[in-house]
């Protein structure tokens, strides 16, 4: 049975619908019905049986064009976002018409920020194909692309119609996808659901062999700990930037391994790994609980290695961060576990430190 919760305030407020089959005409068909023009995005590795079923359902309600991105984190490119932009408008697209993102994050973050940006708006709906925009990325109205400088530096927050997480799909998934998008979970677990920790140290066995049931379970806590944060905090100017533990570190390592050989979410698991032991090295956290972390990490299966990386190569990327207010960096640590703050009081020493293996 689906199930169903609500993210954003007031007229902001969108529907999220967490089901094994919520990929259906009875969940999408109603929210075709204003428009009349339906733009699919996706990219080329998402498989087609998913993007042609959409395709199918939206035909129904009217005419669907389709733009087929190259995939991966590239994708989310100036000349993307210029292209779709231009597509839009030689086909006349207006308000009154719609764009679904059916991918991965950087589909969802591309199609979002298009969304948000022709002509200063029209609507979206998120489908999520992997487990990391099924928990994480399509949820919450992030949107953005990639510049030299950067990743995400260019965006908006611009909330999505309706949020379709249909947990079948991820049966088409990559072994190695899939476990990336485990990082975002055991994120939820780390900044702020106690019970979710728990599950993930129970079940992690049946996690990593995909059992659907605990699957559905992990999905929905992950998404319910996010809508909670994102709802009260639209626009990150206060808690919600509790969800970006690990990212300052994570989005670092990307930049400087040019998008390349590293996943967002393996990179993540490694920003976890020099956030945990920030904190413990600010006194925030004990050695017990900085152990805890690091061995639910290596139960996941991620690879933690950091010697790769010298602080030197990632510090410019690391300064350069969204959350850098008036000159100064915030991190995000963990005051215990399960409880996250947002701090810039910290020696500068222990980044450097939070970085050997």
């Amino acid at each position: 049975m689906a199930k169903e919760l609500f993210a954003g305030q007031r007229k902001n407020k969108y529907r999220i619908v967490v089901s094994k089959e919520a990929l259906s005409k009875k969940n999408l068909v109603p929210l075709l019905k204003e428009h009349n023009k339906v733009l699919i995005i996706t990219d080329d590795g998402v498989p087609s049986k998913i993007v042609k079923k959409v395709t199918d359902i939206c035909k129904r309600s009217g005419k669907v064009s389709k733009i087929i991105l190259d995939r991966g984190e590239k994708a989310k490119s100036l000349k993307n976002f210029q292209k779709i932009l231009n597509f839009l408008a030689n086909n006349n697209f207006d308000r009154a018409d719609l764009i679904i993102a059916v991918g991965g994050g950087v589909v969802g973050d591309i199609s979002g920020y298009v969304a948000s940006s022709y002509l200063r708006g029209i609507q979206f709906i998120q489908i999520p194909t992997t487990l990391l925009a099924q928990v994480d990325s399509s949820v919450g109205g992030k949107t953005a692309i990639n510049i030299a400088a950067g990743k995400n530096l260019i965006g908006a927050f611009y909330n999505p119609k309706a949020v379709i997480v249909d947990t079948s799909v991820l049966d088409t998934l990559p072994n190695r996808e899939f476990k990336a998008g485990l990082a975002e979970v055991i994120k939820y677990a780390l900044i702020q659901d106690k019970s979710l920790f728990s599950l993930l140290k129970k079940y992690s066995q049946k996690i990593l062999s995909m059992d659907p049931k605990i699957i559905e379970e992990i999905i929905f806590s992950s998404i319910q700990t996010k809508a909670k944060i994102v709802t009260k905090d639209e626009k990150e100017n206060g808690i919600r930037a509790i969800l970006n533990f690990g990212h300052t570190f994570g989005h670092a390592i990307e930049a400087q391994s040019k998008y390349k050989k590293i996943l967002h979410g393996e990179a993540v698991a490694k920003g976890m790994k020099i956030a945990s032991r920030i904190s413990y090295l600010e006194n925030l956290i004990t050695a017990k609980e900085h152990q805890e972390i690091i061995e639910l990490l290596q139960e996941f299966e991620f690879d933690l290695s950091l010697s790769q990386y010298k602080y030197r190569e990632l510090k410019p990327y690391i300064f350069r961060d969204k959350k850098i207010k008036k000159g100064k960096l915030n991190l995000i640590l963990l005051n215990q576990i399960s409880d996250a703050i947002v701090t810039n009081s910290f020696e500068i020493k222990n980044l450097q430190k939070g970085l050997q293996d």
